[in-house]
């Protein structure tokens, strides 16, 4: 049975076929489950500095490895994914994250636990585009917007979820000097999730008729689309500078001593705080994109989110009552993390399908690769200055992604 047009029936979960829903529920949960495993290093990223005596610029340094192994790993599995099927990639990139979060809790160094988070990045990197790209397919053109939006926002859930585990594994996991291992064992669970994948979601009918028709097609599939593709990377990679550089130190901003120019917040406070800005911030952000996005259209929404984002982070920084640090970084989680629906929409509806992935990989995880320096700089500059006047890099990085999304093009109502 055909869905019904979209284009004169408002979106309702119950009018999609069995096969979207399945493919928007098993991206939301790779997507979720991505910002779990990823998460957990901010989360005890103070425990850590203290278990291997790390200043804050190698911490910072770890996660960018991270963050480049990720741009590595977009393209990888992108390429794959244009090649061999979304599904397949997609729990290929699970399985390797999952099992690479494990090993971190196996570290006895510093330089292990550097490889083992690089190759988490490989797998990390990979889930995205993947699931961008299955979900895109699979949804009729009005509603897609809201269902890329529903994928992006299980990244909340995934934040708030590591927020909440971690936090009762350091209180409650015996010697600090070990429960930080316990942290990272958990994050084997997204392993369990690719056999129903596997097995119950499909493959978009759009690719397999794209990639049985292209076969024997000589082509280069991204020429005619290099300017879009570069803008677009560039906005990314600002937005993620910012993101990265920002919610990579709010965890250990929050914990610091105000005599070091933190906030002084208990790990159990700061586990009720992230739980917080993720679910009443970074969750309706996603969500409500794809909805304005539907309605006013990709780029508008797109440049207002990240200018927002610009102006709430100046007021987070210079915030000190608990209240008011819980407002501005609830906007802040709101603006600058949900537009990454747009990046999302937008990317999907750029490119062609017998690219999609491969596009999708290289202007989200090239950008997430070029970012990489966000954590270390903002760690480095920190040192010198406080965290406080360090996050003003984030504000400046929103606000220069907001400009490059003024040149991109309007893609509401493409269809692929």
């Amino acid at each position: 049975m055909h869905p019904p047009n979209p284009t004169i029936q408002p979106f309702r979960w119950s009018a999609t076929t069995l096969a979207q829903r399945r493919v928007v529920i098993a991206a939301s949960l790779g997507w979720m489950l991505d910002a779990f495993d990823v998460m957990l290093y901010s989360i005890v990223l103070a425990t850590l500095m203290r278990a291997f005596a790390m200043s804050r610029t190698t911490a910072g340094l770890l996660n960018a490895l991270t963050l480049i192994a990720s741009a590595l790993g977009g393209l990888l599995f992108g390429m794959l994914a244009d090649r061999f099927g979304r599904r397949r990639m997609l729990t290929a990139s699970i399985l390797s994250y999952s099992v690479f979060t494990f090993a971190c809790g196996l570290s006895t160094s510093i330089l292990t636990l550097a490889i083992f988070r690089f190759l988490l990045g490989l797998g990390m990197g990979g889930e995205w585009n993947t699931g961008a790209a299955l979900v895109a397919e699979s949804w009729p053109t009005a509603w897609r917007g809201r269902a890329l939006g529903i994928v992006q926002s299980s990244w909340a859930i995934g934040y708030a979820l590591a927020a909440l585990v971690a936090g009762l594994i350091l209180n409650y996991a015996g010697s600090a000097h070990t429960s930080w291992r316990w942290v990272f064992f958990v994050g084997i669970a997204p392993a369990f999730l690719v056999f129903w994948i596997q097995y119950s979601v499909p493959e978009p009918p759009l690719w397999e008729r794209t990639r049985a028709a292209s076969i024997t097609q000589e082509r280069s599939p991204l020429r005619p689309y290099l300017r879009p593709l570069i803008v677009l990377t560039l906005a990314n990679t600002c937005g993620m500078f910012a993101w990265w550089g920002l919610f990579t130190w709010i965890p250990a901003y929050l914990v610091l001593p105000t005599a070091q120019g933190g906030r002084g917040f208990t790990s159990l406070s700061l586990t009720g705080f992230l739980v917080t800005i993720n679910l009443l911030g970074m969750l309706p952000g996603y969500l409500l994109f794809g909805v304005a996005a539907d309605r006013f259209g990709r780029r508008p929404t797109f440049v207002v989110y990240l200018f927002a984002a610009a102006c709430a982070v100046p007021l987070l920084a210079n915030a000190r009552q608990p209240a008011l640090i819980l407002l501005f970084a609830s906007i802040a989680a709101f603006f600058g993390t949900g537009f990454f629906t747009g990046s999302a929409i937008i990317g999907s509806e750029l490119f062609p399908t017998h690219a999609r992935a491969t596009a999708l990989g290289i202007s989200y995880n090239v950008a997430r690769g070029l970012s990489a320096l966000a954590p270390l700089t903002i760690g480095a500059l920190s040192e010198r200055h406080g965290l406080s006047w360090a996050f003003g890099a984030s504000a400046i990085a929103f606000a220069a992604a907001a400009l490059l999304g003024l040149l991109l093009p309007e893609t509401q109502g493409a269809s692929l």
